[in-house]
């Protein structure tokens, strides 16, 4: 069982009050959320078994025992969704080695035009782009990492209008990726850079916030187009799910909001 497991149970245990749960409150605590007997009530297991498995232990819960702790911890459908596949062992650590994107998948950006339009691999290294994405994000290129791009690159806290939020996503989404592959020596050593690199990282990262890709809008400072609101959305490439095509619907004038 891996310990990342432990690790996410652990941290929305703590972050949840008595309150939440609907129990009575006890005054102060020496340690904030809830106490492992108290989840334990809440789900229905017992307090050993819950400490076995955030203690990360060779057991597997059940599906019926992972029902009962996102029921008893209020889970969203996202952190549902990694909690079941961290119970299910997560993905063996792949070896040290430069990621390859297929040429048929590396031209398509191209073919998109003047929509911004990326491929990146399994950390957020950027595998492919067009001329639209170099410019609506200034200096990042193939080669280079959208989030340390996000979190290193002083020219993100002036393009995305909505640095903060957007960026506490984007380490929900890499948060997410290095439970499903812990280990992993690339997603390894980038999270470890953030973390000298970045005070909001240290910050952000203990909360174990977790997000999956998904279409929406983002505004960004355009250097031609000014202040604009841009519809995107992410798709998984076949035969390599780690990899991702991200598109973005330019306005086609300046003040005009995408669709």
């Amino acid at each position: 069982m891996s310990a990342e497991l432990g690790t996410f149970l652990r941290s929305r245990r703590e972050r949840m009050t008595p309150v939440d749960a609907g129990l009575p409150a006890t005054g102060r605590r020496r340690t904030p959320g809830l106490r492992r007997e108290e989840l334990a009530l809440l789900a229905g297991i017992s307090a050993t078994w819950l400490t076995y498995l955030e203690q990360g232990r060779d057991v597997r819960p059940s599906g019926q025992v992972l029902d009962a702790l996102a029921r008893a911890l209020r889970l969203t459908s996202a952190e549902q969704e990694h909690l079941r596949r961290l119970a299910g062992g997560g993905a063996v650590p792949a070896e040290d080695v430069p990621e390859e994107v297929a040429p048929e998948v590396a031209g398509v950006p191209a073919l998109l035009g003047d929509n911004p339009a990326y491929v990146t691999g399994i950390c957020y290294d950027v595998l492919a782009h067009n001329a639209a994405a170099a410019e609506l994000f200034p200096a990042m290129e193939p080669g280079g990492n959208v989030v340390r791009w996000m979190f290193t690159e002083p020219a993100a806290r002036h393009v995305l209008v909505d640095w903060e939020a957007e960026a506490r996503n984007l380490l929900a989404r890499l948060r997410a990726i290095a439970g499903r592959h812990p280990g992993h020596p690339r997603v390894t050593r980038l999270v470890n850079e953030l973390t000298t690199a970045s005070p909001e990282v240290r910050e952000w990262w203990p909360r174990y916030d977790i997000q999956f890709s998904h279409a929406g809008h983002k505004r960004f400072r355009h250097p031609r187009l000014g202040v604009i609101t841009v519809s995107h959305a992410a798709f998984h490439v076949a035969e390599r799910p780690e990899q991702t095509l991200v598109v973005y619907h330019l306005p086609g004038r300046p003040g005009e909001a995408a669709s």
